[in-house]
């Protein structure tokens, strides 16, 4: 040993293994509580895996009596759910909120719609008249992304159908010709009855090697359409969010500020909806108590769902009162200014952990409303208590959204996007596609998430932040900037494939 002193073979004393801080150190129990948190200020810590992303179950609560396996409600804004959005999202799902700055008829009739919904079939194609040029058939299909149309006497829905255009009809015409000169004439054309069932309807489509199927009255108007193509697309969605009758689930919005809103209530209810929203900035007032009180007395079994809240008093309030789920969120969308304009909200972070805590109590989940711009972002909030999200702008410029695209002048295809209260403003959102290959890219970045996290399940995430098992830490505006695309000259993001 030439003299030199014996190495120590004792082991060293291992350093403390556990990293981070749990929710409730962040939240609770130090003077870092007094601070307002949003998801970006906060980063998961990894935790051990032993299963494959494959194992990862997103099934979790809506309300007290209704699960989704996918935890994602689309907002009710006029720009983001209508019929088309809200059977959308029951087939990949989650659940569309249908919005309510439309008459109540019109929004029971909507309701109606995804009620009756069968897949492949459209209710409500987009006919045109045939007095329209090829000019304004162009312009027509780059707005709301489809080739072809059903041509009526008025160019609307029950009216009386006179012909088809699809793309191969027009391609070949002058900008100056019109639909009635080159439309397959409705003598021409393969036609189903109303009332016929998907399967028949389909075997029609299969026999006649056609593309689309007009449906007609027997006043030979059009009431509805079968389209080969999404007939195919939409064979297979196991997840889709049913009721027990195998309909399709949706909700609905009430302003509870609105003279008729027990008359909407009613409405809805006789439509079939699945559960009621009540649409309000700031959900601790006389008027969303009254409302939640009379319609759990008048309508027992109807889920309710309270809000806007972003503190434990409010939550409490609502839950008092009888909510089935509470929906948090004040100020953070990202078209409000009412934190700027109005000097009152929360932080999101913050806001979902606590109304989560008091909702427990209760055995009532979370909505977190707001503060979602991407699939970490969902990860965060189910890591934080809440059960599902509502999400406005990341859908917002999908097929399914109400409105038509328009172009930048960069040439970037585009979608109107708006608030729904009277803080906001009205901007655009980049087209998105297809919810249902935007909604598959959402649902995989979660589970990736949940698997580095070590949560197989949404109760077992939710678990692991109460036992305080599940770690966090804060992230500076360095590390933020870090953790996002950094040090490239120029780069193009692709959502999917």
């Amino acid at each position: 040993m030439n003299g030199s002193r014996p190495r120590s073979r004792s082991p060293r004393k291992s350093p403390e293994a556990t990293c981070g801080y749990s929710a409730k150190d962040l939240m609770e129990c130090s003077s870092s509580s007094q601070v307002g948190y949003a998801f970006d200020d906060l980063i998961c810590m990894p935790g051990r895996i032993d299963f494959g992303v494959h194992d990862v179950e997103l099934l979790s609560r809506f309300t007290r009596s209704i699960c989704l396996k996918t935890p994602i409600a689309s907002s009710p804004m006029d720009t983001v759910t209508e019929t088309t959005m809200a059977i959308a999202m029951a087939l990949e799902g989650g659940i569309g909120i249908i919005h309510s700055k439309m008459p109540i008829e019109k929004q029971a009739k909507q309701v109606e719609s995804v009620k009756r919904y069968e897949q492949g079939f459209i209710s409500s194609p987009l006919c045109i008249t045939p007095n329209m040029t090829c000019g304004e058939l162009m312009k027509l299909r780059e707005k709301c992304g489809f080739s072809g149309f059903p041509v009526t006497e008025s160019g609307k829905l029950h009216s009386k159908l006179l012909g088809l255009v699809t793309k191969r009809d027009a391609d070949f015409f002058g900008e100056s010709t019109l639909m009635k000169d080159i439309m397959t004439k409705v003598e021409d054309l393969v036609t189903a009855k109303e009332g016929i069932g998907l399967r028949e309807a389909n075997q029609i489509l299969s026999d006649s090697k056609k593309g689309k199927l007009p449906i007609v009255n027997a006043a030979g108007e059009i009431v509805g359409l079968l389209a080969r193509k999404d007939l195919i697309k939409n064979q297979d969605f196991p997840a889709a969010s049913k009721d027990l009758n195998k309909s399709l689930r949706v909700a609905a919005a009430v302003n509870v500020l609105a003279d008729d809103r027990k008359e909407r209530v009613k409405a809805l209810i006789n439509a079939g909806v699945d559960a009621i929203v009540f649409d309000n900035r700031q959900g601790d007032n006389e008027d969303q108590l009254e409302i939640i009180r009379w319609t759990k007395k008048e309508f027992p079994k109807m889920q309710l769902i309270g809000g806007n809240v972003v503190t434990r008093r409010q939550a409490k309030n609502l839950l008092d009162a009888g909510v089935d789920a509470l929906r948090v969120g004040m100020g953070i969308s990202s078209v409000s200014t009412a934190h700027k304009d109005r000097g009152c909200g929360r932080a999101q972070a913050s806001a979902v952990y606590n109304v989560a805590k008091i909702a427990r109590c209760y055995n009532v989940p979370v909505i977190a409303d707001g503060g979602i711009s991407s699939p970490g972002h969902i990860v965060k909030a189910l890591c934080l208590g809440a059960e599902a999200v509502m999400c406005g702008s990341l859908l917002a410029g999908t097929e399914e959204s109400p409105g038509e695209y328009f172009y930048a002048d960069s040439g970037t295809r585009l979608k109107a996007y708006s608030g729904i209260a009277s803080s906001g403003v009205r901007g655009a959102v980049q087209d998105k596609g297809s919810l249902h290959k935007y909604m598959p890219y959402l649902n995989q970045g979660v589970r990736h998430g949940m698997q580095d996290i070590g949560a197989k399940s949404v109760p077992d995430l939710i678990e692991k932040m109460v036992s305080e098992d599940l770690r966090f830490e804060l992230r500076s505006s360095a590390a933020q900037r870090e953790g996002g695309v950094h040090g490239l000259h120029s780069f193009e993001r692709k959502l999917f494939a």
